[in-house]
């Protein structure tokens, strides 16, 4: 098939575009960043750089395709969502056109990545958390600013494919980690940020390590590898409602210190920041719906994703160092 994906050029949209192409799939991928800024560029993908909030751009990147994956948004880790929430709402604008140049242009799917941030936050507030079902979206009380950008972006799919016959897959994600990623500027997510501060604790010997909140809030990260497999299964699937993608592997943050520093073999003393931001107490995935409707479920270890991300930042980190 010919197929788009929008935010190729990020760190999801860079692994998703390799799957498909190996799986032998014509794959036009569309980011507005320059390709140096690229988290992956692959040749044997139709690349383009182009700004898909406005219509005109979404006509020309969807023409002539029979599948879109839109990962696109303007979003980063904990820090930059609670501080940049107008820019996280602006979004909408990718999904509204995308959506629109999609039933123009005679696209037979649509994929719409949303987020566990949807998720009422009166359901969010104990670090031993039941874990979140879908059902618990509503009634709405999401994350502000990025989560109300996702529920009301996922309703904007549900009223295409009703008033318009545009079938349309949602997945809301937990939590997405891996190498090739963010891992510093204040974009990254915790299990990035957490190996970068321990890379550069090792090797900088000061071992105090500053944590964002108490260290017991809690949430559960999805390997990149189970992103990927996830997105291609619901795609093609039949399951038109919005479903978890995401691990059911529950740490609270002060394990998660405690496990890379374990990988990098030095002992750290966490020093807590409680007036950073932080988000939700405790935030895991119900994959009670994933397993029964596509009969799968995220299942690469946290030990084993983390080892690798923090094997991979460390080389970064190392990188970095080494050329300054």
């Amino acid at each position: 098939m010919k197929v788009l994906v929008a935010g190729g050029g990020g760190f999801i949209g860079g692994h998703l575009v390799k799957s498909l192409l190996d799986d032998g799939h014509d794959v036009r991928s569309v980011d507005q960043k320059p390709f140096d800024d690229w988290y992956q560029v692959h040749d044997a993908a139709e690349n383009v750089v182009a700004d898909l909030q406005y219509l005109e751009t979404c006509m020309d990147a969807t023409k002539d395709i029979d599948r879109v994956f839109n990962l696109a948004a303007d979003m980063g880790g904990m820090g930059f969502i609670e501080n940049n929430k107008a820019l996280c709402m602006l979004s909408v604008l990718i999904n509204t056109h995308l959506l629109e140049s999609a039933r123009a242009n005679g696209v037979s799917r649509y994929f719409y990545s949303s987020s566990a941030c949807v998720y009422a936050a009166d359901k969010q507030t104990d670090p031993n958390v039941t874990a979140l079902a879908e059902a618990d979206a509503y009634p709405a009380m999401p994350e502000d600013g990025y989560g109300w950008e996702k529920l009301f972006s996922e309703r904007m799919c549900r009223h295409f494919t009703e008033d318009f016959g545009l079938e349309t897959r949602v997945a809301r994600f937990h939590n997405v980690y891996g190498p090739e990623g963010t891992w510093t500027g204040g974009r990254e997510k915790a299990p990035a940020a957490v190996s970068r501060k321990i890379a550069e604790a090792k090797i900088s010997g000061d071992h105090v390590i500053g944590v964002w909140g108490d260290g017991l809030q809690t949430r559960s990260f999805m390997y990149i590898d189970d992103c990927i497999e996830g997105v291609k299964r619901l795609m093609d699937s039949d399951v038109t409602i919005p479903i978890n993608i995401g691990s059911a592997e529950l740490i609270s943050i002060n394990d998660l210190y405690d496990m890379v520093a374990e990988f990098a073999g030095i002992e750290i003393t966490r020093e807590h920041d409680l007036t950073a931001p932080q988000g939700v107490r405790g935030r895991n995935s119900d994959n009670t719906l994933i397993l029964e409707l596509l009969g799968w479920e995220p299942a690469i270890s946290l030990q084993e994703g983390m080892r690798k991300t923090y094997d991979w930042v460390n080389q970064q980190v190392l990188g970095s160092t080494q050329s300054v």
